[in-house]
């Protein structure tokens, strides 16, 4: 285990010092997430359990969507010397990326379960309102943008948490522009977002399974995007799209998730204008 490190690329969520426990990765591609304190810790690794053999998850969906599910494992770490703690086992969703270009958008306008206490239900509440969960039923939680030479966009997550509807479109619009230009040319637009295998794609594709699904409601769930810097090229080329933090999941018991669906339903709009544009932009020439 002498290869554990922290993620060199993480833009949200708790990181790892140490102080603090937080997710570490290693060189065989996997990724060790602590359990987290209370009972979202066991809910989550109840989620993954449940979800990882679960006979009407489609096998697609599961695998294309979703990390690999490894078990647990006690770590040494230097938060907690001398007593290993637990931690879920799972792929390390950027492995292999040597230049990630990385954004986690939460999904869903309602980012607390059902039956949360009444605390922590005003803290989401009011943190969904600051941000645009409420208004665009989702928002960016981190957003990593890597280009050739060796050049990184990392905003803080106080200046992500400000920004308004017009923010959101910048930041999105700057995840598939140049290194260089002003943020906006959307150079990568139809390799990042567009064709078969593009972001755009495959949210779609996960919508029609949110549309049918009623297994389970993911409440401050995450929509993970990531690709290479420096291998972008064929439209769709080495884009991956996951779901990710399941401290939150609650049981469907048979109804549509329709708070992540909305939420998934506004982002695919706005990444789908983005596309519009840009291949208008490109069309029309300098």
């Amino acid at each position: 285990m002498a290869d554990l490190r922290p993620p060199e690329h993480q833009v949200a969520g708790h990181r790892s010092s140490e102080d603090n426990l937080g997710p570490l990765v290693d060189d065989a591609g996997l990724f060790y997430k602590p359990l987290q304190a209370g009972n979202r810790g066991e809910r989550e690794l109840a989620f993954y359990t449940a979800f990882s053999a679960h006979p009407a998850v489609p096998p697609r969906i599961r695998d294309a969507f979703f990390p690999c599910f490894h078990g647990t494992r006690l770590i040494p770490t230097a938060a907690s010397p001398g007593e290993p703690y637990p931690h879920i086992v799972l792929e390390d969703i950027l492995a292999g990326i040597a230049a990630p270009c990385v954004a986690d958008i939460k999904i869903g306008a309602c980012t607390w379960p059902p039956r949360a206490p009444e605390p922590y239900v005003a803290k989401c509440l009011a943190k969904d309102r600051e941000t645009t969960s409420a208004l665009l039923g989702f928002r960016v939680s981190g957003v990593r943008i890597a280009g050739h030479g060796g050049a990184v966009w990392l905003p803080e997550r106080s200046e992500l948490k400000g920004i308004d509807t017009a923010g959101v479109r910048r930041v999105l619009r700057r995840y598939v522009s140049s290194c260089g230009s002003d943020g906006t040319d959307c150079a990568l637009a139809a390799a990042v977002y567009g064709g078969d295998g593009g972001v755009l794609a495959q949210l779609r594709e996960l919508k029609a399974w949110f549309e049918e699904q009623t297994l389970f409601h993911f409440y401050s769930a995450s929509i993970l995007m990531g690709y290479d810097a420096n291998a972008v090229s064929a439209p769709g080329g080495g884009v991956r799209v996951k779901l990710v933090d399941f401290a939150h999941v609650d049981e469907g018991e048979g109804v549509i998730d329709h708070n992540f669906l909305g939420g998934l339903c506004s982002l695919i709009k706005f990444i789908a204008d983005i596309v519009a544009e840009a291949s208008e932009m490109a069309s029309s020439g300098p």
